[in-house]
């Protein structure tokens, strides 16, 4: 019996003590510069922190953006075991302007879809779930689609979709 409880309390030691796998936790403005995202192109769906009127000055951006290509399902960012440690990347906005460093996800007043062929969607939930809103892609000159999120989505936009 004082055997087995000191076995026992030799492995609770060992437990309490042993090092949990170290988690890294990154930000980043671009779904493309996470590792294990495949990104064909560059990005080509950017999330803007301010409305279209308040985000330029003088033919210059004012706020920030982040950039995205292809299915994004939480604009929270996302997470993957790396072996034996967890890494996340959360996505912010750069630091260009008004909004620089917040998280994307329910911060974004606008987007524009710079892409010649691929039409996306904005969803209110993650996972591409609830209300969404369409922005085509490049109109007949190649200037990018640039909208207001609308009422339902404008800070409170979570994941995109090709549509």
């Amino acid at each position: 019996m004082k055997a087995s409880a000191t076995v026992f309390a030799a492995t609770a030691t060992l437990l309490a003590t042993a090092s949990p796998a170290h988690a890294g936790t990154f930000k980043v403005t671009s779904n493309c510069d996470v590792p294990w995202v495949s990104c064909s192109t560059e990005a080509e769906f950017w999330e803007l922190y301010n409305s279209k009127a308040n985000s330029t000055s003088g033919g210059n951006y004012t706020t920030s953006w982040a950039e995205f290509w292809g299915d994004v399902y939480d604009y929270d960012g996302t997470s993957e075991y790396q072996g034996s440690t967890l890494e996340t990347y959360r996505y912010i906005f750069n630091g260009n302007g008004s909004g620089s460093g917040q998280y994307v996800k329910n911060n974004a007043g606008s987007a524009q879809n710079c892409s010649e062929v691929n039409n996306y969607r904005v969803y209110f939930s993650s996972g591409y779930d609830g209300h969404s809103q369409y922005f085509g892609h490049t109109d007949p000159f190649a200037d990018c689609v640039w909208h207001d999120l609308d009422s339902t989505l404008k800070n409170n936009e979570a994941s995109q979709h090709f549509a």
